[in-house]
C-alpha cells in the first residue's frame, strides 16, 4: 500500500502534501483598482530577493488577527515591503467526516479559506487607520493557504521573512488566556522578529520604546528599535531597569554601593551601549532608568507607545529556554504592539577583523 490517496493511506497528512493543499494559484484583482492579490500554497517558489523583503501576517478571522492586519498594512507602507497573508485549515477532521475525504471537497475548503482571507484584507483596507497612511491601500499582498496547525504554518512561512505579525489572541484557545497559543508559539520559535499586536491607543508624541541591558540580544533589539523609530518618524525611548536588591544578609547591604550610585552606573552603562550600537549619527534617543523589575517597567513605560521592542532573551538567560521571562511578560501584558527580536547570527564563514599589529616607537 503506497502513501498516496485521499487519506494519505492511513497516516496523518503530511504538511502541505495531502489533497487540497497543492495546486495552482488564483490571481485576481480586487475591485476599485486595489493591488493584485494572489493565492498560493505553502512552499511555492518565490525569488529569494523578494521573499526577503516581505512580512508574514497571520489571518484567521478573529478580532486579534484583524488588528494585526491593520497594523501590518500601515507599517508595510512605511517600510516599503510586501505582505504574505497566511491562513490554514485543520486536517484532523479527515478522520471524523468521510464526506471530506473527497479531494474536490477539500479544494472547496481551501478556496473558501482563501476567499475569507481576501475579504478580511478588503475590510482592513477600509479601516480609517489604514486610509490615513500614505501608500497603505497600495501595499501588495499575497494570500497563502495550507492545511495543518496554524502556529507551525506561520513559523515555517516566516523562516526567511523580515517580520512575522500576529494578533495577541486568535480564534481558538481558552478565552481567559492573555496570549493565544499561536502567538506564544510564534514568539518562541520564529527565526525572525515577531510583532504581537495588542489593541491600544497610541498617545502623542509618537514613541518607540526599547528595553536594554548588557546582553548581545539587547543590542540587536536596540538597533531594530532605532530602525523602526526612523521608519515611523517617532522618538526612540531607551529604557534600562534597576531592580531593587532584596538583602538577605546585612553584609550585602554594606558591600553593595548605595542605590543612587548604582542608578548612575546603570545610566552611564546604558548610554555607552547606545553610543556603541547607534553611534553619534541621527537623533539622540531619550534614555530612562526606572526602578523595578525589567518586565514590569517596560510594560508600564510602553503605555501609549507605537511599539515596544525587546530581545528574546535578556542578560540573565537560562540555558534551554526558548523565550526569556522579560520578553514573555511583555508579549503577554504590554498595552501596545510588541516586537520580539532575535539576535541575527553572523554569515557563514564570518570572522571578526583582526586588529593591526602595533609596535612601540621606542
Amino acid at each position: 500500500m503506497g502513501d498516496e490517496g485521499p487519506l494519505c493511506r492511513g497516516r496523518r497528512p503530511a504538511y502541505g502534501r495531502c489533497p487540497g493543499t497543492q495546486g495552482g494559484s488564483w490571481p485576481g484583482v480586487r475591485p476599485g483598482g486595489e493591488p493584485r492579490t494572489t493565492v498560493t500554497t505553502p512552499g511555492n517558489d518565490t525569488p529569494t530577493g523578494t521573499r526577503a523583503q516581505r512580512w508574514v501576517v497571520g489571518v484567521d478571522g478573529s478580532p486579534g488577527a484583524r488588528a494585526a492586519l491593520v497594523w501590518a498594512l500601515c507599517a508595510a507602507a512605511q517600510a516599503d515591503v510586501t505582505l504574505e497573508l497566511v491562513s490554514s485549515y485543520p486536517v484532523d477532521f479527515y478522520w471524523a467526516d468521510p464526506y471530506l475525504v473527497d479531494e474536490r471537497r477539500l479544494e472547496e475548503i481551501r478556496e473558501d479559506t482563501a476567499e475569507r482571507v481576501r475579504s478580511a484584507l478588503a475590510e482592513a483596507r477600509r479601516d480609517p487607520t489604514v486610509a490615513a497612511v500614505d501608500g497603505a491601500l497600495e501595499v501588495t499582498a499575497e494570500v497563502v493557504v495550507g492545511a495543518g496547525a496554524a502556529a507551525e504554518h506561520l513559523v515555517a512561512e516566516a523562516r526567511d521573512a523580515r517580520l512575522l505579525v500576529v494578533g495577541s489572541r486568535g480564534r481558538g484557545g481558552v478565552h481567559s488566556t492573555l496570549l493565544g497559543s499561536v502567538a506564544l508559539h510564534c514568539v518562541a520559535h520564529a527565526s525572525c522578529p515577531v510583532v504581537v499586536v495588542h489593541p491600544g491607543a497610541v498617545q502623542p508624541p509618537l514613541r518607540v520604546v526599547v528595553g536594554i541591558d548588557d546582553s548581545a540580544m539587547s543590542r540587536a533589539a536596540l538597533a531594530r528599535a532605532a530602525e523602526e523609530a526612523g521608519r515611523l518618524g517617532a522618538e526612540l525611548e531607551v529604557v534600562a531597569a534597576q531592580q531593587p536588591v532584596a538583602y538577605w544578609s546585612e553584609v550585602q547591604a554594606v558591600v553593595l554601593p548605595p542605590s543612587a550610585e548604582m542608578r548612575e552606573q546603570v545610566k552611564q552603562r546604558a548610554a555607552e551601549i547606545v553610543t556603541e550600537v547607534l553611534g553619534g549619527d541621527g537623533a539622540t534617543p531619550r534614555l530612562r532608568v526606572e526602578d523595578g523589575a525589567p518586565a514590569e517597567v517596560l510594560a508600564r513605560v510602553a503605555d501609549g507607545a507605537a511599539l515596544l521592542v525587546v530581545g528574546s532573551h535578556s542578560r540573565s538567560r537560562i540555558a534551554g529556554m526558548l523565550l526569556g521571562s522579560v520578553a514573555l511578560h511583555c508579549a503577554v501584558h504590554a498595552p501596545c504592539p510588541v516586537m520580539v527580536v532575535r539576535q541575527v547570527p553572523p554569515p557563514a564563514g564570518y570572522r571578526p577583523a583582526e586588529k593591526p599589529a602595533t609596535s612601540d616607537a621606542g
